[in-house]
């Protein structure tokens, strides 16, 4: 079997084990307490006046429920929901058989959305405005526009890198939201309420080990139980103690941080080679032999978030923290001012 294969057949079978995990409500969906009251007042809005939800736009890292509220939101709302991607509209037809299939109040939801070819985009912008899909029949003298009428439907968008999305694009949405990474008490919650459905006992305290390491993120704290599901079945009789949550971790690098082998590398790069920066992103991302997109998406944003990494003009900089987490002296003359400001 080859690599190429074996890797879709472990990623579908992630994605299968993660879907099984997502709660089947608004009421079940844990975290994020300031966006799902939102929500819910929209929700509540548009079911009095018997009208379709706004557009809504989500972003922020992978991981954190944006494609599960989009699912939430048809459940609540009654009606179903058509999932694609940005890179997957490749055409202006290909959206176009789309919307003229979607029914009145149906959701229509585009992760990447980012990433979506300027011609798809051009052609979504009278559908989110009007509901009305402009069409060019032929070519040369010949050709001749045409103006469908669309059900009423809702675009739900999910990115990670805003920052990408066109002015146009974003002004069309009635709800832009950012998804915060979430608690150790959320992230708790999340592995006791999956363990539960996995069929798999686990204390509070080995629930919250599971937390602390999953970098604010509930798609790795679903996939680290797993994984540490799997170490208690054969190293533990299927026990899942605090002390077995640690061992399974360990095994996999994952340290009380929630750092990987590939963070600590970038953090000790930086710290032993290039005295703790300003080093530029295309350069941390030759030292991770890893490619640009991935380190700003992946690897960066915890990083940030955690206060190991700060942005500035010239780079990125190792923070006072990091210094003590590596167990390392702050280089001589480091720039102690950037400090003064945490």
């Amino acid at each position: 079997m080859g690599a190429d294969v074996l890797k879709k057949l472990v990623d579908e079978e992630e994605k299968g084990a993660e879907l099984s995990l997502r709660p089947q409500s608004l009421r079940d969906f844990i975290g994020q307490p300031n966006l799902k009251r939102q929500l819910r007042i929209i929700i509540n809005a548009a079911r009095k006046r018997h009208e379709p939800l706004d557009h809504l736009l989500f972003y922020g890292p992978p991981g954190l429920g944006k494609t599960t509220l989009a699912t939430l939101l048809a459940k609540e709302m009654g009606v179903d929901i058509r999932v694609t991607s940005g890179p997957a509209l490749e055409r202006a037809g290909d959206l176009a058989s789309i919307l003229t299939s979607l029914e009145e109040g149906d959701i229509f939801f585009i992760d990447e959305i980012h990433r979506l070819h300027k011609s798809v985009e051009e052609t979504l912008y009278p559908a989110m405005e009007d509901f009305k899909l402009d069409l060019v029949l032929g070519k040369g003298p010949a050709a001749r526009s045409l103006r469908l009428d669309l059900n009423h439907f809702t675009v739900i968008g999910a990115t990670t890198r805003i920052g990408l999305l066109s002015s146009p694009m974003r002004d069309r949405f009635g709800l832009v939201q950012r998804l915060a990474f979430y608690s150790n008490e959320d992230l708790q919650k999340i592995v006791i309420r999956s363990a539960r459905v996995l069929g798999l006992a686990i204390g509070e305290a080995a629930a919250l080990e599971i937390a602390r390491r999953s970098r604010g993120t509930p798609r790795i704290a679903n996939r680290l139980l797993r994984r540490v599901r799997d170490f208690a079945e054969i190293e533990a009789n299927g026990q899942v103690t605090v002390n077995v949550v640690r061992e399974a971790l360990a095994m996999m690098a994952i340290d009380e941080q929630g750092l990987t082998k590939t963070d600590r590398h970038l953090l000790q790069t930086l710290a032993r080679e290039h005295q703790g920066g300003p080093v530029g992103l295309e350069t941390l991302a030759a030292m991770l032999n890893e490619d640009v997109g991935t380190v700003r998406e992946v690897y960066e944003p915890f990083l940030l978030q955690a206060g190991f990494l700060k942005r500035t003009p010239r780079g990125r900089m190792l923070t006072r923290r990091a210094f003590q987490l590596l167990k390392l002296p702050l280089p001589p003359g480091w720039q102690d001012q950037l400090f003064s400001q945490e």
